[in-house]
């Protein structure tokens, strides 16, 4: 009885070497090597630090010493506020650097509060994040529209921009953001797509930014709302409108692109999670501590559900989104873009080819070998050259635009 007792014990703890091994293989990175591996990123305009200035980080990193929410938060708005103060007083007399220093001021506000604003400092910096954004979209031309969506007893803010010089009613592009970027950003990438006659409205998906519910199986319904209401404009052709997503905003798209069918053109998107990625050996063993994410990937996750305090509860929130335990993998979709690439550890590429290989209609693949999370590859596909040699194409074609350019 002890030698069988012994051996199951033997074999039971053989089972869960491999995740203890690999957990302890793979921290979260200490604050040093976040700094470290910020300002290299930044060096490279690689994700999340594309468009901020290396010394502007470092001059940031200088006052943070410990891991400390509010710490982090005071010091990148320490830097930002000077911008942002500068732009203030150059509007009326230096319009040009007056908006570069809100872009300046708005990026350094942003990455105060990332991934999420998980404190009281972080949440002040995502507040001045937006001020400093819509500062800077007052000088865009066309304008940019902050629109007010009612929604279930409060509302959905998104922000509308429609292009200039149509005849007639103009295809629009839904834009979801991913769990740890913002409608803002979305918005400074879609001004690409206005000059074809293209307009958009960027949102944050729900669970993030300023979404008015969190993540659940049902949580489409918010996006549905937007289409109901984008439908209603009139500037807006309500038979050409599409979705794109990036990360978790693809998951929205895809899963629209499914139930909203009727509604849409089309949906890009761009490293959806399916099914595998919402397993709990993919959470244990390739989320946890994942160092192609900056840091904090699996508490960010966390906090776009509702009641999730630890990782066995992130788990069994995951599971539940899963589109083949929801039943709605092989049914009929719009036609679809997707994008992803091979070397993803945060959304497995097995999540894309089984997307693939689903539906009724042929999909357009961009699925780059040497990519990592969205396909990126530093230098070679970074995100806006993605966006605009692969999506903006894409969108074009699948909303039979016509160029608004003169």
């Amino acid at each position: 009885m002890k030698n069988r007792l012994l051996a199951f014990t033997l074999l039971m703890f053989a089972a869960l070497v491999p995740s203890i091994v690999f957990a302890e293989q793979r921290p979260e990175r200490t604050i040093d090597e976040i700094k470290a591996e910020a300002i290299h990123r930044a060096e490279v305009g690689q994700y999340p630090l594309i468009g901020l200035d290396p010394a502007d980080v470092k001059e940031a990193f200088d006052k943070i010493h410990t891991k400390d929410k509010d710490e982090w938060a005071a010091a990148f708005m320490a830097v930002a506020d000077r911008y942002f103060n500068e732009a203030k007083s150059l509007e009326k007399t230096d319009p040009t650097k007056a908006n570069a220093d809100y872009i300046r001021a708005w990026r350094l506000y942003s990455f105060g509060r990332w991934p999420y604003p998980a404190s009281p400092g972080k949440q002040q910096a995502y507040a001045k994040a937006i001020a400093a954004f819509l500062a800077h979209a007052r000088f865009w031309d066309p304008p940019l529209e902050v629109v007010h969506i009612p929604f279930e007893g409060s509302e959905i803010i998104a922000y509308l921009r429609l292009p200039k010089n149509t005849d007639g009613p103009a295809p629009l592009v839904i834009a979801v953001n991913g769990l740890d970027s913002r409608k803002e950003d979305l918005s400074e990438s879609f001004a690409a797509i206005l000059p074809f006659g293209i307009g958009f409205l960027a949102v944050d998906g729900p669970g993030t930014g300023q979404a008015p519910i969190k993540v659940s199986e049902n949580a489409d319904r918010m996006l549905s709302r937007v289409i109901d209401y984008v439908q209603t404009r009139p500037e807006v052709d309500k038979n050409r409108i599409a979705v794109h997503g990036v990360s978790w905003g693809a998951y929205w798209a895809t899963k629209l692109s499914i139930v909203e069918r009727a509604r849409l053109r089309g949906a890009s998107a761009q490293s959806p999670p399916v099914d595998i990625f919402f397993q709990k050996d993919f959470l244990m063993n390739s989320l946890l501590g994942n160092r192609e994410y900056l840091f904090d990937q699996v508490p960010a996750l966390m906090n776009i559900f509702d009641g999730v305090k630890t990782v066995d509860d992130l788990a069994a929130s995951l599971a539940k989104m899963s589109l083949v335990k929801q039943g709605l993998l092989g049914k009929p979709t719009t036609p679809m873009l997707v994008l992803a690439g091979v070397l993803d550890t945060q959304v497995p590429i097995s999540d894309i080819y089984l997307l693939l290989g689903k539906g009724d209609v042929p999909k357009d693949a961009w699925i780059n070998p040497q990519g990592g999370h969205l396909g990126r590859q530093v230098k070679v596909w970074p995100d806006p050259v993605i966006f605009k040699q692969v999506i903006i194409p894409w969108l074009v074609r699948t909303l039979d635009a016509q160029s608004t350019q003169k």
